[in-house]
């Protein structure tokens, strides 16, 4: 895969839980780049957190604003780039995916309850967390894989385990 154009070193996508803001930071860290969250991005944006976007304004006005987001930072950044779990279910997104190294970072069910499910900053997630992420991931993982480049299931990995794999992908495919 090659990079057609400037932009992200790598963009990481997954569901919630996948570790996708905490591996980006450290890899940045390691790849001496700067960091990017799209989600913080929406944030700095409009003034108010993902929750209350989604709260005051709904779902739909939040992936518009996601999608946005995505599109400036794919553009403009050129270190470690995290995107929202829901990015992909944009068309524009993925095609916009297609250009850059895209690192799908996959966690399981049980894991991904784990994870995800002590944050009750995850509007999508509120209530029957099990349920709910697993409804998510059935219908995202084929989109994840459509943009992906390389996949690291996280289940069994930590934080750091899954950087050092993720540095290992970026320096075998220098694109």
């Amino acid at each position: 895969m090659t990079t057609t154009r400037p932009g992200p070193v790598v963009v990481l996508v997954g569901p919630p839980g996948a570790g996708k803001s905490t591996v980006a930071r450290r890899l940045s860290e390691r790849l001496g780049v700067g960091f990017r969250d799209t989600d913080h991005d929406i944030e700095q944006h409009v003034g108010t957190s993902v929750q209350d976007v989604f709260v005051d304004h709904g779902e739909a006005h939040f992936r518009t604003l996601e999608e946005q987001a995505v599109a400036r930072a794919l553009d403009e950044h050129e270190g470690v780039l995290a995107l929202g779990g829901g990015a992909v279910l944009s068309e524009a997104t993925r095609e916009l995916l297609k250009r850059h190294r895209v690192v799908f970072l996959d966690v399981g069910l049980a894991a991904g309850v784990k994870r995800a499910g002590v944050n009750g900053n995850r509007p999508l997630l509120l209530g029957n967390v099990r349920g709910r992420l697993k409804a998510l991931m059935d219908h995202r993982r084929p989109l994840y894989e459509e943009v992906a480049t390389y996949t690291i299931v996280t289940d069994t990995l930590d934080a750091a385990a899954v950087t050092d794999r993720a540095l290992q992908l970026i320096q075998e495919d220098p694109a």
